[in-house]
């Protein structure tokens, strides 16, 4: 059965999303990003979500982990929660 693992930011607006985005790929560390700016609990450990399978997450967000390539920030992905940057550290099929 398919797996990933990934580490994400949830902020309130797409404008601080890409913000976010631009300072990742400047050189800015993600979990140092998601330790400040994050609103989810995730952004604690440096937004790792830890290994999960399909359909664990919300539609929007399972359809980037689960398809798109690895190691490489992602979003902004819009879902009920806000806005998120997503990284997917791993993943299995």
């Amino acid at each position: 059965m398919a797996s990933a693992s990934a580490r994400h930011i949830l902020v309130d607006s797409e404008e601080q999303c890409e913000e976010l985005k631009k300072k990742i790929e400047a050189g800015e560390d993600f979990a140092d990003v998601a330790k400040e700016f994050s609103n989810c609990p995730s952004g604690s450990r440096g937004g790792e979500l830890g290994e999960f399978g399909p359909g664990q997450m919300v539609k929007e967000f399972d359809e980037v982990v689960f398809s798109a390539a690895t190691n490489v920030v992602h979003g902004p992905i819009q879902t009920q929660f806000g806005y998120h940057l997503v990284e997917i550290t791993s993943r299995t099929d």
